[in-house]
């Protein structure tokens, strides 16, 4: 898929009502809600991310992140959350998607990619023909306790960028991005989309100052 110019914005670990709508007034094209996971932050209720996905706005897509590997599971809080879209932070089977989408027609299915070396390109390559969007991250599921997004981290960003040379799914980048960063990673990776979540927060809360930063870099491309 061909880079946008300015890339899509996806506001991560929205914790409130108030969080989702500061974003959205900021421009971003997604709001990211994080269910129960190994570890990381941004974690809330199913009951409250039902209750922000609900009042997210036509164009602005709610992202449900889950850690469910079963498609029963996934789907079944999918009922419950009733978003958009659903991010799968863990490894899943090629047939999974397919099952997802049959089951909940219209709903987007991103996976998640942790790029921890080489080895990643061809997980994403592989994955790839089955979803709607590829989102590179800077996770370790293979840890006793798993890391499956909001370490803070960056990655090899010129791996990212194998991936997204090799790939026609838009690819979403994350990991480590800042006010600081995000302008470079766009420049070298030149994804469709871009991810913050702890790039944006002070003490864990969504900072304006931050995230105005943020759109402000990621805009001026």
């Amino acid at each position: 898929m061909r880079p946008t110019k300015i890339p899509r914005v996806k506001i991560c670990c929205i914790q409130s009502i108030e969080e989702a709508w500061m974003a959205i007034e900021y421009g971003a094209s997604a709001i990211g809600l994080v269910s129960h996971m190994p570890s990381g932050p941004g974690v809330i209720n199913e009951d409250l991310i039902a209750e922000i996905a609900a009042v997210i706005p036509p164009g602005v897509t709610s992202v449900l992140l889950t850690s469910q590997q079963n498609p029963a599971l996934i789907i079944e809080r999918h009922q419950k959350c009733k978003t958009n879209a659903i991010q799968l932070c863990d490894r899943i089977s090629l047939v999974t998607p397919k099952e997802l989408q049959d089951t909940m027609p219209g709903v987007d299915i991103i996976q998640v990619i942790h790029v921890t070396g080489k080895e990643s390109i061809d997980e994403a390559v592989s994955i790839a023909p089955f979803v709607n969007g590829i989102f590179l991250d800077s996770g370790n599921k293979f840890l006793p306790v798993k890391e499956l997004g909001g370490t803070g981290r960056i990655h090899d960003w010129s791996i990212s960028r194998m991936i997204r040379d090799r790939v026609e799914t838009p690819i979403f980048l994350a990991g480590g991005l800042t006010p600081d960063n995000v302008a470079d990673a766009i420049k070298q990776v030149e994804p469709f989309g871009v991810d913050v979540c702890s790039g944006a927060r002070t003490d864990g809360k969504l900072d304006e100052e931050k995230l105005r930063e943020f759109m402000n870099m990621v805009n001026s491309i």
